[in-house]
This record gives structure tokens, sequence and C-alpha cells, in this order.
């Protein structure tokens, strides 16, 4: 109870702040590159439960037809995909990575209760395919917008630490713990360190 009421008063108020940027956000992706504003892509949540992720658009429309032919370039170990300087991704959209405004209209799923602002990263169902039973145990937790994987690194960090640093806060939650990861989340997005 204490959690959710941490996120709806959080996520509440992070919205209402933003909502200027947002607005931004939305005609810069509209104007740059043909395609809908908004991405949605389901990812699994508490207890294996899919649910659609919310984001402003960052790549081109045709991004995950293009995926398999980068498959040889994935820089990621384990199931995470990642290229540093990845073609599919517009210019606007690299910029609102970079400052991680892409991830703002999560702030919907966090008030819709499917996800809470701090948890583990939100996986895809192909990398929860892959996934052995010690690393399903982060399921037993609500995703979230940030956590310790993402401030400890975020995409620079190999599977290893994210499993280790994800599986580190489902055993010791705490709302302090949250707070402190909110706090390193505000210094983390203004360096841009670890986006990509």
């Amino acid at each position: 109870v204490a959690k959710r009421i941490f996120d709806i008063t959080l996520a509440l108020g992070v919205m209402i702040l933003t909502l200027p940027i947002q607005i931004v956000a939305a005609l810069a992706v509209a104007a740059s590159s043909r395609g809908p504003v908004f991405f949605k892509q389901t990812r699994i949540g508490q207890d294996g439960e899919p649910f659609q992720i919310v984001k402003f658009r960052t790549m081109y429309v045709d991004a995950e037809q293009r995926k398999a032919e980068l498959m040889a370039d994935n820089e990621a170990d384990g199931p995470l995909f990642k290229i540093r300087q990845d073609p599919r991704i517009t210019r606007v959209g690299r910029l609102l990575r970079k400052l991680s405004i892409d991830e703002l209209p999560q702030l919907l799923c966090v008030l819709t209760g499917t996800m809470s602002m701090v948890g583990p990263r939100p996986a895809l169902p192909s990398e929860v395919d892959q996934w052995d039973e010690e690393v399903r145990e982060r399921l037993r937790v609500l995703p979230g917008l940030t956590g310790l994987w993402q401030v400890s690194g975020r995409s620079d960090s190999s599977f290893e630490t994210y499993k280790r640093m994800d599986l580190y806060y489902v055993d010791n939650w705490s709302l302090v713990h949250d707070l402190r990861i909110c706090v390193r989340t505000v210094g983390v997005v203004l360096r841009g360190s670890g986006a990509s």
C-alpha cells in the first residue's frame, strides 16, 4: 500500500511538471518522421502478466523488421539487444533517449498499476523466454520506470550485472531504497549516462 501511494503521488507530480516537455516531444516526433507519436509494445509484468508499455516513438516505423538484419551487430550480452549507434533511431529519437524523455509516457502505466516508479526493467517476452528460474524471480514485483540497474550504468551494464541488481532489489525492497534510486535517476538522466 505504501509503495502504491508513493507511485501515484510521484507519477502525478512528475507528469504535471513534465507536461510541457512531453507536448514539445510529441510535436517533434510527429514532425520529424512518418509514423505514430507513441510506440506501444508488449512487455512482461508482475507474475508474468503481459501488458502494453507506452513510449514516445524514437525509431523509424520499420524498426522491428530491420532488427533481424542487425542481430550480428548486437553489443549486449545475454538476451538483451543493444547497438550504440542503432541506425533505426531517428535524429529526434536519439535526443529523446539521451534525456530519457521517451520514457515519460510510461507514467500512465504507473498510474494504471501495470508498472511502478521503481522496479526491474520491463522485459520483452522474447527475453523472458530465455531466462532461467533464478532470473524469473524478478517477476515477483512490478517492473519499474527506473531501477537499480538503470542508475548503475543503464545500457552499459552487462546482463549478469542487470540480473544481479534486479534480484537484489526484489529481495531488499524498501521505500527508502526507492527514494534513493529516484534521486540517483535524476543525476543519471541529467548526465545522459548509459543512454542509448
